[in-house]
């Protein structure tokens, strides 16, 4: 028998209103804050700041996905995150979300104190970590990924192709569909038009069912909008003007670096979108 969805618990506004995911990267090469917050003083530091700043949702994560990341061994990956979930497990009003493909730290990573995976190749680079996330009662956030980018391609197809995939990697392991969110991957696998695209047919994605999660926070498809060089961390604007945007054409869920600015606009977003969600 399939259990009741974990996920309505876990975060009881979902659907209400716009969430904020918190980024916590305690890597040493991330794209826009690597190095920043490896040590635990300084991890438990941030994850703090973030859920007073409102994050209803903490993703920590131990190895960078960036392009062009080296990757990370998994016991390299869990002595980053471990540590770091056992200090804020339960600490916290915000449940914390293992950022991680590997099915090994995200079993660790929920016994720990996580409550959610959060796989950024959707389940598929090792199915066993849906046996993982169902076997914790954890809901899981599957996000669309290409190990090469073809821009001649469908994306939009391409993509509820790879969502059928994870999706019956997931049912087979006794995930309900109540505790899965889809992330279309804005930053990964696509050409620059893809990315766009994807943020433009966000509703058709909506339509899947499925609670949508987009992260655009710092990244450099901001940057080559700019008439010069930035830094990931000039591109604060850019953000939230991407987040604003999913947000209103369906987006549930944004994982972004900079919580405080994000929740005061998706406010505003929300209190034209979702007048339920007005104060």
């Amino acid at each position: 028998m399939t259990p009741s969805p974990a996920l309505p618990g876990l975060l009881p506004d979902l659907g209400r209103r716009t969430l904020v995911m918190g980024i916590l990267n305690v890597t040493p090469d991330s794209f826009s804050d690597g190095g920043l917050f490896a040590g635990e003083a300084q991890a438990r530091a941030q994850a703090e700041r973030l859920a007073a700043e409102g994050a209803a949702i903490l993703d920590i994560g131990g190895e960078s996905t960036r392009p062009g990341h080296t990757p990370v061994p998994a016991e390299a990956e869990q002595a980053r995150v471990l540590p770091v979930i056992r200090a804020l497990a339960g600490t916290l009003p915000a449940p914390i979300s293992i950022d991680t493909y590997k099915a090994s730290t995200a079993r660790l990573a929920l016994e720990a104190g996580a409550r959610i995976v959060n796989d950024v190749w959707g389940l598929q680079r090792e199915p066993d970590i849906a046996t993982v996330a169902a076997a914790h009662g954890a809901p899981v956030i599957v996000m669309h990924n290409r190990e090469t980018v073809e821009p001649g391609i469908d994306i939009l197809a391409d993509l509820k192709r790879f969502f059928e995939r994870s999706l019956d990697i997931a049912r087979r392991a006794g995930i309900p569909d109540g505790d899965v969110v889809l992330d279309p991957g804005v930053g990964f696998g696509k050409s620059w038009e893809q990315h766009l695209e994807v943020l433009r047919r966000l509703p058709e994605i909506r339509a899947l069912g499925f609670p949508v999660l987009v992260g655009v926070s710092r990244k450099s498809l901001l940057g080559r909008l700019h008439d010069r060089e930035t830094r990931p961390a000039d591109r604060l604007y850019g953000s939230l003007s991407a987040h604003a945007l999913a947000a209103t054409l369906g987006a549930d869920i944004v994982r972004v670096h900079d919580v405080a600015a994000h929740v005061e606009a998706l406010r505003v977003v929300d209190a034209v979108m979702r007048p339920e969600a007005r104060p």
